[in-house]
């Protein structure tokens, strides 16, 4: 008798594992159909946007006084370099769909990808 019910639960549980994967599996194959390519990376500290670079055109970037390196190439911008301790911002890698971000939270900087061209404005006084 109790063979019987730990196999019913060991398919049971099977079945929801089985279910699980086939859920993530579908989740994954919308998200990466309805990613889009961004066209900007935008820079802020402390919330307030400082910065505009187009994905389109290749450089190096020094941002926040320098505290952080910002490098765009093939369409990809990522963190070279930074004055925090854990460097958690430059192992983030390269960013460049739309709503991706890299952040330095000792420095308080965001790097977000936004979709569309650059309006030609790479600074931003405020």
């Amino acid at each position: 008798m109790k063979d019987f019910f730990a196999d019913r639960k060991r398919r049971a549980d099977l079945l929801v594992i089985g279910a699980l994967l086939l859920l993530a599996l579908v989740l994954y194959l919308v998200i990466g159909a309805t990613r889009t390519e961004g066209g900007v990376a935008v820079v802020r500290v402390d919330g307030v946007e400082t910065e505009r670079h187009a994905l389109s055109a290749d450089g190096t970037y020094p941002l926040n006084g320098g505290s952080n390196i910002l490098v765009i190439g093939d369409g990809q911008a990522w963190l070279s370099d930074a004055n925090c301790p854990d460097l958690l911002c430059v192992r983030q890698g390269k960013i460049h769909y739309t709503g991706q971000s890299i952040i330095c939270l000792p420095n308080r900087l965001t790097v977000t990808v936004e979709g569309g061209e650059s309006d030609g404005v790479d600074f931003v006084v405020g």
